[in-house]
């Protein structure tokens, strides 16, 4: 948490007071009160008293410079914000040789326009609106006599108030590099406009967006405005400003930013006072919460844009994955065009025609996350059919797969899914064996069931090089693989998806090759 400033300065051309503050501000640790104190406090005060009191707890521990004419408090002020110390509350006299307090506070206000500054005179010669027209509407009035309560009151309030001012600040220059969408975007500035309204001194504030063609978007308002402002009147004003491309400007209670294509502005209730030093967070917003929402479009489209490409990889997935049934195909009408006897052939080219289909629709089960379609079936007999598609091509039969599965194993499991998963397994343990040209390629399939732990599990095993380890613990996350020719890895998340949808669970590790390690529900 960053600390509360509590950095003063006390201008004035009379010691006493200087000094007085001070020590109401700094009490010394033992209370004296010599006789030049107390002449200085039946000065100040309608009746002599102690100007040391008991300090609280909640009462902040100050920091007071002194300076005794306008030029010397300018100069410390203009050394406090190059060591990036500035102060916090400036107690100013009014009536002083040389520049008089108003002219320190405009000169002040060429150096730094955020610090609270609080004018302690006699004499009220002039006006509160002179006085805040020429040195901000961040100031403060009090007149003498005082008495030390109201010194502390006074300046406490101005450092909680310079405090709160600042983290909303740092919180409107935040909101520019923070990623939202439009909704939680729209919520924070929100909150944000409420809070610089009410710093401000306005209850009604409009945000707004115009498009080139004119066409006006109301971001959100506060307050009433709606029903308080001219729009047609407001959307001609704001025609009529030129401004460059990222640039801000501020007409009065108008702020606008120009962006690529439109303009954002924030209106609030026209008030007779707005040229105040308040008023640069509004600015300061409206640059802001434009640059939020070009992040905002610009993540949009960057979404998008992910989106598309992700449709595109698993298209290229499962053309990828129909190459392999389409070529079975030609080789099995070609070779039907040359045998005498055809018949035997049907049932290869048939079988082809189905894993082509369930390609289509596993990878339309993943996209919809279908729920599985349990009925009891044969295990053995559903491995050793995804063994034989995988097989396909007669280059691939070099490749020696042993199984050890028990021949009356059934289980409730959803057939086609089980199936397509055992074959994504196998034709990554094909494609690896063949293209690292592994001499002897062997696949094990191992399956046992454990009736006590209700457990069916599955082992893939081969020999080849194993998973990379930079991958292996993100293996079933969507386009993700390695030393492949083609494919996108796409086939594991649906593997992933298909074990998790029956309840069980998948391990990936390596063992003198990849094993891939399957529990299944078993009863």
């Amino acid at each position: 948490m960053n600390q509360v400033n509590t950095s003063v300065l006390v201008i004035d051309d009379e010691e006493m007071v200087r000094d007085n503050i001070e020590e109401i501000l700094v009490p010394r640790k033992v209370a004296v009160i010599d006789s030049n104190i107390s002449k200085a406090a039946s000065i100040l005060f309608d009746t002599p008293q102690e100007i040391l009191i008991p300090r609280t707890s909640k009462i902040p521990v100050f920091t007071v410079d002194k300076a005794a004419n306008g030029m010397d408090g300018v100069e410390l002020v203009k050394k406090s914000i190059a060591a990036n110390q500035p102060y916090a509350v400036i107690f100013l006299d009014i009536r002083m040789p040389g520049w008089d307090g108003v002219e320190t506070a405009m000169q002040i206000r060429k150096h730094d326009s955020q610090a609270e500054i609080i004018f302690i005179t006699a004499y009220s010669d002039r006006s509160i609106e002179d006085i805040v027209d020429k040195a901000g509407q961040n100031v403060g009035y009090h007149c003498k006599p005082y008495a030390a309560e109201e010194i502390i009151l006074l300046a406490t309030k101005a450092i909680t108030d310079y405090d709160r001012l600042r983290s909303l600040e740092k919180l409107i220059e935040s909101i520019s590099s923070i990623g939202l969408n439009e909704h939680q975007l729209n919520a924070l500035f929100k909150n944000i406009l409420e809070q610089l309204a009410m710093s401000v001194g306005t209850d009604m504030a409009l945000l707004g967006k115009l498009n080139d063609d004119f066409s006006y978007e109301k971001i959100l308002s506060i307050g009433a405005i709606d029903s308080k402002i001219n729009l047609d009147e407001l959307i001609t004003r704001v025609k009529t400003i030129k401004i460059e491309p990222d640039e801000v400007v501020q007409q009065d209670e108008l702020v606008l930013a120009r962006l690529d294509s439109y303009s954002v502005f924030a209106v609030l209730q026209k008030q007779e006072k707005l040229k105040t030093e308040k008023m640069y967070l509004l600015k300061l917003f409206v640059q802001n919460a434009a640059q939020a929402i070009r992040n905002a479009e610009l993540t949009e489209k960057l979404i998008q844009k992910e989106k598309l490409s992700i449709v595109g990889k698993a298209i290229g997935m499962v053309m990828h994955d129909l190459r392999s049934p389409i070529k079975n195909m030609r080789i099995i009408t070609t070779m039907m065009q040359d045998e005498n006897e055809p018949r035997d052939l049907i049932p290869m080219l048939d079988q082809c025609a189905v894993q082509a289909s369930e390609i289509f629709e596993d990878f339309l089960d993943f996209i919809r996350e279908s729920p599985v379609k349990k009925e009891t079936v044969n295990f053995k007999y559903v491995i050793e059919t995804a063994v034989n598609l995988a097989l396909g091509t007669s280059n691939q039969q070099q490749i020696a797969i042993h199984m050890a599965i028990p021949a009356d194993l059934v289980a409730q499991l959803d057939e086609r899914k089980i199936k397509r998963a055992v074959m994504n397994l196998l034709n990554n343990a094909l494609e690896v064996l063949q293209n690292k040209k592994i001499a002897h390629p062997v696949i094990r399939i191992i399956v046992s069931a454990d009736e006590i732990k209700d457990q069916l599990s599955i082992m893939i095993r081969d020999n080849g090089p194993g998973i990379d380890p930079e991958i292996i613990k993100t293996l079933f996350e969507p386009f993700v693989t390695t030393n492949k020719n083609n494919g996108t890895g796409l086939g594991l998340a649906i593997v992933k998806q298909c074990i998790t949808a029956h309840g069980g669970t998948i391990i990936a590790e390596n063992d003198q090759g990849a094993v891939f390690t399957i529990h299944l529900p078993y009863k």
